[in-house]
């Protein structure tokens, strides 16, 4: 059996000796260790990847962690084993360039998790969803009916109990109340000239103010809008020989790379967020 845990907490001594002599004595194996130390906030941050026997007592061994270690340093942790698929839920719009990305990759093995469902405020995008054999679900999204959207939602999520979303260009502004069930573990993706080319035609900004370099963020959705966690980020360089429609694809084509890559992260449990930053681990 595999695990791998995330610690964060005050910067103490002893940390990192406490930590792998409790591995040892439980009969562990360290394969990977990662550690970082925010020195102006105080707070220590650790990954680390363990092998144990495969009759190993997982829930003794979660129950003596909290007890000898988590209390005594005031750690806030989690312990992940290995093998298990999270359950990834897609919310898309229009846009099928990230959908595509995601399910090409989930298809042919890259990508570790299930996905129980595509959920959209449109039907455009059903036959990508059936290409692939997941169920989709169209589920309109209007100011009118915005309280029922948001129910569906939650009971779609819920039903098939997610473990984390993926906003795969849906254009919709998610409710506090589905943010509250999911703290930190819904994803989305937009072009990085926000807030400065903020609007319907972000590209078309840029390319009449003659940017040299076009990006894409991803990050954790927070009740402030496109102002959450960042996970990934990344650039390519324009110039005046690029047209709106060059600027477009080289955006999207930066978006599915930036978006594939936060989702790694996440599924790899390579990401600690604290105070609106997150800690990024190798």
């Amino acid at each position: 059996m595999k695990l791998t845990i995330l610690i964060h907490c005050s910067d103490q001594p002893g940390i990192i000796s406490s930590v792998t002599q409790f591995i040892h004595r439980n009969k562990g194996n360290i394969i990977y260790l990662d550690q970082h130390v925010d020195k102006e906030a105080g707070v220590f941050f650790m990954r680390l990847e363990s092998e144990f026997d495969m009759d190993f007592p997982l829930n003794k061994f979660k129950e003596d962690f909290n007890q000898e270690l988590a209390q005594k340093y005031g750690m806030k942790w989690g312990v992940f084993e290995d093998g298990i698929k999270p359950k990834m839920a897609i919310f898309v719009s229009k846009y099928n360039h990230c959908l595509y990305d995601l399910l090409s990759r989930f298809n042919s093995g890259e990508l570790q998790v299930d996905i129980p469902f595509i959920l959209s405020n449109h039907p455009d995008l059903q036959y990508i969803a059936d290409q692939f054999g997941i169920p989709y679900y169209h589920v309109p999204f209007t100011k009118d009916i915005r309280e029922t959207a948001e129910q569906q939602q939650l009971d779609l999520l819920q039903e098939h109990d997610v473990d984390f979303i993926v906003l795969a260009r849906y254009m919709q502004i998610v409710s506090p109340k589905v943010i509250d069930v999911f703290p930190h573990k819904i994803i989305n993706i937009h072009h990085s000239f926000l807030p400065a080319f903020a609007g319907a035609k972000p590209y078309h900004a840029a390319f009449k103010r003659g940017v040299k370099i076009i990006g894409a963020t991803s990050h954790y959705v927070t009740e402030e809008l496109d102002a959450g966690p960042i996970i990934e980020q990344d650039v390519t360089t324009v110039s005046h020989s690029h047209s709106i429609k060059d600027f477009i694809a080289k955006g999207r084509d930066l978006e599915k790379i930036v978006l594939s890559r936060a989702v790694h992260l996440h599924v790899a449990r390579k990401t600690i967020v604290y105070n609106n930053k997150t800690v990024i681990f190798s």
